[in-house]
């Protein structure tokens, strides 16, 4: 019999979390993470707050600092926090919104009709999770300020002298015992700010570093708001229509906006948001949209007689070359967790998809000529897709386990733990020889590829799988593609690109990248690309054996060895040894990875348009302005 447990299981066992206890306890539960993302999301729920003031409309500026010590400060024009005593608690009613979770404006109590904020515990969690936070509220003609203390309350809300204007400034610095990383990314806060612009036309939003040596400035309004925003995603790209397509509807409590422009490209980008929120993985507007989208196109060109009665276009098909935003308001948004990435309103799949076929029936029929292109172009990839798919079926996987479906070339890991797993996708047959000697056969995996992989920025799926080399990367990863990408038949948790550390090994690096992100997305959104990281040298004076990532290294290295050493640069990953390339480049105990992120995807997405485009002109432009960060080259 097992032994008798004597310690009693009583009330004293469960614990009461008081206030803001349960942020500092489990953050990642409010936040998301404690690194550079949940450390960012703090500067998004107090902006979030004052464009829900600006919702309301009592706001219409709103202004971000990152400060000389590296704290971020918020300031609006609105209403101003509430000041007065809160009948229930006793404080200000800032003081109840600053240390009280899901406390707020956003319950039902009137305040907002629309909000971001949904769950209330944004400034109380900013305080929760700062090392010191700073309040004031411009209201009635004075300042009223209050300081905390990782949530807690210095003295209560006091005046501080007058002022002419109204509003709120929150001030913080984040608090090193929670999060990973205390330093704030300019472009990170940039970006968000920038979407907040376009997704709220009219709206003045302004940001500053004073940071000393980092100072720098931005400021975004746009009037023409999301339609602006279309014509920036395009700008890169020819487009179909003289100007982009944009539909607006108010229906009871919710509002919808719709806007969207077709381009050259084979690639669609869409993007949904709901009460300003970016949903990334969707919901029911962007289920809305979508479905209306192909079923008018379909209708319209059934009645003209442009494609016969059997013959159906695909959603795919329609969505080719596509750059479209979708942006809904409600009063009472469902959202799927804390970090909003999709939304579960059932009646928004139905109000979008009337908004869209108002909207874009009204635009098919008074533009006659340009329907006719948009329906050509459909059709034009509908029978590319046609061609493609028995190159598809190719590259299926019959069974995640059944290694005869694995490409030849492939040199394949022993665990079959996926999370355990990693593949090298290496330049060349040489370099992947030296890679499968030296190399942990029980966790990684080689895949040589031979030569430069095809150019899918300017190719349609039937050639993309055509390509030898793309089948087999395809094949390798097991998780499929496009809209049939699943994570969960992802054979390796790290894809790895080693390539030559010259021009042509980055050529082949940014192709790959270029498919990764257009195909293969979620492997980069959930982390699972890296680069490798090749020395550029070795350094020997007798015994002694020193290799260098970078020039500084190499300089440093020289000057401590001085004189009697020899160098040796590698120009290619064939240069070295099985050993020399382990110790180097494959050995997880010391190599340097570089893991592949997208912070901002319209910015990634613009890049790989530009780089690997069909306008050179565009790449010229790109390298004059930023040839002066290459230090270096060797060519």
């Amino acid at each position: 019999m097992p032994n008798k447990v004597t310690h009693e299981y009583d009330s004293n066992e469960i614990q009461v979390l008081e206030g803001l206890e349960p942020v500092r306890k489990r953050p990642s539960m409010y936040i998301g993470s404690t690194d550079e993302r949940g450390l960012h999301h703090l500067v998004v729920e107090i902006v979030d707050n004052s464009v829900d003031e600006a919702l309301a409309g009592y706001c219409d500026t709103v202004i971000v600092e990152i400060t000389r010590e590296g704290a971020v400060s918020v300031t609006d024009n609105g209403r101003g926090i509430p000041i007065d005593i809160h009948p229930k608690e006793g404080v200000s009613a800032a003081e109840v919104v600053l240390t009280k979770l899901h406390a707020g404006g956003k319950f039902g109590g009137g305040g907002y009709k629309v909000s971001g904020g949904l769950h209330g515990v944004g400034l109380s969690c900013v305080n929760a999770l700062s090392e010191w936070l700073e309040l004031e509220v411009y209201k009635n003609g004075k300042i009223h300020r209050q300081t905390y203390n990782r949530g807690v309350p210095m003295r209560p809300l006091a005046e501080a002298g007058d002022t002419d204007k109204t509003g709120t400034k929150v001030t913080f610095y984040p608090d090193s015992e929670i999060f990973e990383t205390l330093e704030f990314s300019y472009d990170t806060i940039r970006t968000r700010l920038r979407e907040v612009a376009y997704l709220n036309k009219g709206i003045k939003i302004s940001l500053a570093d004073n940071r000393p040596e980092r100072e720098k400035s931005d400021a975004f309004c746009y009037e023409g708001g999301i339609l602006d925003y279309v014509d920036y995603l395009n700008r890169a790209r020819e487009t179909m229509f003289e100007r982009a397509l944009y539909i607006e509807k108010a229906w009871d409590t919710s509002s919808v906006e719709i806007a969207m422009q077709y381009n050259d490209s084979y690639n669609e980008l869409l993007y949904a948001y709901a009460n300003n929120i970016n949903t990334e993985e969707g919901g029911t507007h962007l289920i809305g949209f979508k479905n209306a989208l192909t079923r008018i196109l379909n209708d319209y060109a059934h009645k003209e007689n442009m494609i016969k009665d059997d013959f159906k276009l695909s959603g795919e098909d329609v969505r080719e070359g596509l750059v479209a935003i979708v942006s809904v308001k409600l009063e009472e948004p469902q959202f799927e967790g804390q970090t909003k990435t999709k939304l579960g309103n059932s009646e928004m799949r139905g109000i979008v998809e009337r908004t869209l076929a108002e909207g874009l029936g009204t635009f098919l029929e008074e533009n006659p000529k340009e329907a006719k292109n948009l329906v050509l172009k459909c059709v034009t990839a509908q029978r590319a897709r046609d061609a493609a798919r028995a190159a598809r079926e190719q590259t299926r996987r019959k069974g995640i386990l059944e290694s005869t479906t694995l490409p030849g070339k492939l040199a394949d890991c022993t665990d079959k733990d996926a999370g355990k797993c990693e593949i090298y996708i290496v330049e060349g047959d040489s370099a992947g020889g030296t890679a499968k000697q030296g190399r942990d056969r029980r966790f990684q995996a080689i895949l040589p590829l031979r030569g430069k992989i095809l150019n899918v920025e300017k190719a349609r799926i039937n050639r993309i799988l055509e390509n030898a080399e793309i089948r087999a990367m395809i094949t390798a990863f097991g998780c499929g593609i496009g809209d049939e990408f699943d994570e969960n038949k992802l054979r390796y948790d790290k894809i790895i690109c080693m390539t030559d550390a010259d021009v042509d090994g980055s050529h082949i690096r940014i192709l790959l990248l270029t498919f990764f992100f257009r195909f293969m997305r979620p492997l980069i959104e959930r982390g699972h690309v890296y680069i490798a990281q090749p020395p550029l040298y070795k350094v020997e004076k007798g015994k002694q054996v020193e290799y260098c990532f970078t020039e500084p290294e190499l300089r440093d290295i020289t000057e401590r060895f001085g004189k009697g050493y020899d160098v040796q640069r590698y120009k290619g990953l064939g240069e070295m040894n099985a050993e020399q390339l382990w110790v180097t480049t494959m050995n997880p105990e010391n190599r340097t990875l570089l893991q592949v992120n997208m912070e901002d995807a319209a910015e990634a997405d613009e890049i790989f348009t530009v780089l690997m485009g069909e306008v050179p002109e565009l790449r010229r432009k790109f390298i004059e302005e930023n040839a002066t960060l290459v230090k270096d080259l060797d060519i």
